[in-house]
């Protein structure tokens, strides 16, 4: 059994409350330093399943630009972040897409679609 001793900073509201977790294992764990009952929710899915909204852009072809920008739908495993860059590094896309539009569906089995966060048109002939 491992102990936990760690210290981090709520991003649940502007407060930024200096949180304490801490407990002998990942089922009797304390929050401390909270001001609020979101901190310590937040403290607790920190520290027992960390979660994260991926950011990025793919590639895309015959658009004014080069990358479109995208994000998953939801928030996806902390671990799971550079494996779904490996899969979304190989999509190329093509235009027209619009914004919402799925770009990769579930991807890695997380439950997360990836999707456009802007419109982009076929490029136009000069």
């Amino acid at each position: 059994m491992s102990r936990i001793d760690r210290e981090i900073i709520c991003i649940v509201c502007p407060t930024g409350c200096r949180l304490r977790v801490s407990g002998d294992n990942q089922r009797q764990l304390t929050v401390s330093g909270n001001e609020c009952k979101r901190g310590a929710e937040y403290a607790l899915k920190e520290i027992t399943d960390p979660r994260r909204t991926l950011i990025t852009t793919v590639q895309i072809e015959h658009a004014s630009l080069r990358r479109l920008p995208v994000r998953t739908n939801r928030e996806i495993p902390k671990r799971s972040i550079f494996p779904c860059m490996e899969v979304i590094n190989r999509t190329r896309v093509e235009a027209p897409v619009e914004i919402g539009q799925v770009i990769i569906p579930d991807i890695m089995g997380t439950g997360a679609d990836v999707v456009a966060t802007r419109s982009m048109r076929v490029r136009s002939c000069r």
